[in-house]
Formats: structure tokens, C-alpha cells, sequence
């Protein structure tokens, strides 16, 4: 995980909100930083809703690194795990992002991870995949199994 340091380096992150690129000195990513141009927070404790618009921004330009929750509507896995994702995203905000990528509207994003199964996670740092699991998964053993990777 991208730990806070003691140095005034800057950490770029894509605001939930309007996507733009924010460079925010590491030392601030606990103390609710706000995007320079919408002047929203950007971290909110809960996931973004990624799509082909902001993806990109959330998954290559940001350093954080980004957890991916592939679902659909009809999926009853992916509603049981959607509050469990959630409460993850209260508790791994600001080390790394969550996002919620809805299959079904975004499958040409679904194609290229190649996703055959739902619900799965992918966790993404500077626009390559470094780990994915499949399944439902309580709030603590997403948290744990994205610490464990990371």
C-alpha cells in the first residue's frame, strides 16, 4: 500500500467526483484532501462507479492503487458482496481506491480483464493487474487479502 511518508512527496489521485488528476503531498492523504477543481473530497469511504469516461484516470494515471469489484444487477453474489465492498472502501480509504465497474455497461472494460465470472476483484496499480480473486468476500477478508498482496 502507498504508505503516507514523512517527505513533502506528492501522490497524484483521480478525484471520485469529476476525475481530475490531483497532486497531494503524501503527508496530507490522511487530512481529507479536496479536488482543485470541484472541490470535492477525494476520498469519500466508499467505492467510485468507474466507467469508460474515468476508469483509465482511476487505474493508470492515479498512484493509488486501484481495487476493481466487476458485478452486474441481475448477479445475487454481487448485490450480497456490495455492502462488504463498501464497508472495505471505509476502511482501506486513503491507501488505495475502491471502484464498482458494472459489467453489463461497461463490457468492453469487462473484456479486457476478461472477466468470465462475477463477482471478482481485480486489484490494479499504474494500469497493470497485480492480483485477482473471485467470489463473494466479507469486508475483512477483502481488506485482509488486498494488504496480503500488497
Amino acid at each position: 500500500m502507498a504508505e503516507p511518508s514523512g517527505d513533502n512527496q506528492a501522490t497524484i489521485v483521480a478525484c471520485p467526483s469529476c476525475a481530475a488528476l490531483n497532486r497531494v503531498p503524501s503527508v496530507r492523504l490522511l487530512q481529507g484532501p479536496k479536488c482543485g477543481t470541484c472541490g470535492q473530497p477525494l476520498f469519500q469511504a466508499h467505492p467510485v462507479v468507474l466507467t469508460s469516461v474515468n476508469f483509465d484516470k482511476h487505474s493508470a494515471r492515479s498512484d493509488l492503487p486501484l481495487l476493481v469489484d466487476f458485478w452486474a444487477a441481475w448477479c445475487g453474489p454481487c448485490r450480497q458482496m456490495a455492502p462488504q465492498f463498501e464497508a472495505a472502501a471505509r476502511t482501506l480509504e486513503p491507501m488505495i481506491r475502491l471502484g464498482k465497474l458494472d459489467t453489463e455497461a461497461e463490457q468492453s472494460i469487462a473484456a479486457r480483464y476478461g472477466i468470465r465470472s462475477i463477482p471478482t476483484m481485480i486489484l490494479i496499480r499504474k494500469g497493470r493487474e497485480i492480483a485477482r480473486t473471485s467470489g463473494v468476500m466479507p469486508a475483512p477478508a477483502i481488506a485482509q487479502w488486498v494488504r496480503d498482496v500488497l
